[in-house]
């Protein structure tokens, strides 16, 4: 049986050049490394989730940084969109 801790998220919303657009989700490495286990998981319900409220923003992939966690869309999003 595992237990799911509840943990506050923040978002830093930022564009990176010309075609990088990314939502960059501070956490810690262990946070990061057991998310990133599942990450077409994660992907297909972030993609679902947008298409159902109708949104043109594709999460295209999930990489871990020393910040956290950067998702990387294909247009860039508004914090009302998050």
């Amino acid at each position: 049986m595992t237990v799911m801790a509840r943990v506050n998220l923040s978002l830093a919303l930022t564009t990176k050049g010309s075609f990088h657009k990314q939502i960059i989700i501070p956490m810690n490495k262990e946070m990061a490394n057991r998310y990133i286990k599942d990450v077409s998981t994660h992907i297909c319900i972030i993609n679902h989730t947008l298409k159902s409220i109708k949104l043109t923003i594709i999460a295209d992939f999930i990489s871990v940084d020393n910040k956290g966690i950067i998702i990387s869309t294909n247009n860039v999003a508004s914090p009302s969109n998050i």
